[in-house]
């Protein structure tokens, strides 16, 4: 799934679970250190942030569970796919999440992996696990939200 969009950003993989499943209540770019086949799997657009999440450990950011599938051209030096990769995040960004991570029911999820001036960044979003009932109300709003607009069209 790569497309284009207007901030020149070349967008690889967007996280929509994270939506569904979180409330988003801080969002924070960082870079992300790969290895060389991994940014040529990326350029092909391939990548999968299905239950990934960042963690703080010893003043430095890790994402586990990126899912980055091995380049197909590549030889025996190709990369382990669920590694975890280091983020580049300033120091007093890392205290910040560090704090913000401590708090009861906080998380750092991945929302988008994408390429911006040929760096390979992620979007990261602070956020708060969302419980059933709030799973059910979101989905109801999100349905007469479309019921609205379809009978907007129709009139």
């Amino acid at each position: 799934m790569t497309d284009q969009s207007t901030n020149g950003r070349k967008i690889i993989a967007t996280n929509r679970r994270a939506f569904r499943d979180y409330f988003i209540l801080e969002r924070i770019e960082a870079g992300l250190v790969l290895q060389g086949t991994e940014v040529k799997s990326l350029r092909a657009g391939r990548a999968s942030m299905t239950d990934s999440y960042a963690t703080v450990e010893d003043e430095e950011v890790f994402l586990l569970n990126l899912h980055i599938p091995p380049y197909e051209s590549g030889n025996r030096y190709n990369h382990d796919p669920k590694r975890s990769r280091k983020l580049l995040l300033h120091k007093r960004q890392i205290h910040r999440l560090r704090g913000l991570i401590t708090e009861k029911g906080l998380t750092v999820v991945p929302l988008s992996l994408y390429f911006l001036r040929g760096k390979a960044k992620v979007e990261l979003a602070v956020a708060k696990g969302k419980r059933h009932y709030d799973k059910r109300e979101a989905l109801a709003k999100a349905e007469a939200k479309r019921e609205l607009e379809r009978e907007m069209r129709r009139r």
